[in-house]
């Protein structure tokens, strides 16, 4: 399983792959279901107690049967519905969980809520969205990434949170996401960057260390907060098809 990315992440690359018939079935499951969890999906609201939950492989099916080529992520926050063009109901359910897949092409999106080791797909309609092209996306982490490392090393990041400060001194050592056949090199490369940078904040934000007034705490999140938007927006991009770059 993909680990390093979200669950909806992983679908959309997996997903797309086995619309396009590049992979198998199990591979996808493999892929995007954890040894230990359990996806179930609903598909037309709560099922009845005699009927079985739908599963991961009923929703592909549901998704082909509506004419998906292809899925999209989205991650959205609170201010900022990256990734998602409506409707409201939709954009709602996909606010509270972080994360969803979007098919432009069926209009239809699934948005996964997780409970301990339970993931719940809720599948529901989506309109066509704007997101960032793969360029734009790489750009924007590229400079965001630079601002934040200036930033945080005149506020001593290294003082408070060492480990923050390491993997900004190892940019290069990129994580491993795993990607199926089909997906361009250049967005594989910049999903690991974006999952890089996303680890960055999470170890920067864990707690304000040495900060010991409310300004210095302020600078601090505000030296993060656009390396972790341009994190968002290049995943977003390297993890939906519609914006990637012609073969």
């Amino acid at each position: 399983m993909n680990s390093s990315l979200p669950e909806a992440a992983a679908l959309a690359w997996w997903g797309t792959a086995w619309l396009r018939g590049a992979v198998v079935t199990d591979l996808v499951l493999d892929e995007v279901v954890g040894p230990q969890d359990v996806h179930t999906v609903l598909l037309g609201g709560t099922p009845a107690p005699e009927q079985s939950p739908a599963g991961l492989l009923d929703l592909l099916l549901a998704l082909r049967r509506a004419g998906a080529r292809s899925l999209g992520l989205a991650l959205p926050i609170e201010g900022d519905p990256l990734g998602l063009g409506g409707p409201v109901d939709f954009n709602a359910e996909a606010l509270e969980a972080g994360q969803a897949v979007v098919s432009p092409d069926a209009e239809l999106g699934a948005v996964p809520h997780r409970v301990g080791r339970g993931v719940t797909w809720v599948l529901g309609s989506a309109r066509r969205r704007s997101i960032p092209d793969v360029g734009e996306a790489d750009r924007g982490l590229r400079a965001a990434v630079l601002d934040a490392a200036t930033r945080l090393a005149a506020l001593d990041v290294a003082s408070w949170r060492p480990e923050a400060a390491d993997a900004l001194m190892n940019l290069r050592h990129l994580p491993h996401v795993q990607a199926p056949p089909g997906t361009p090199p250049r967005c594989v490369e910049l999903a690991a960057r974006a999952v890089q940078a996303q680890e960055i904040v999470a170890l920067a934000t864990q707690d304000h260390g040495a900060a010991v007034t409310a300004a210095q705490m302020v600078q601090r999140e505000e030296a993060l907060l656009g390396l972790e938007r341009a994190a968002r927006r290049a995943l977003v991009a390297s993890c939906s098809p519609e914006v990637w770059p012609e073969s």
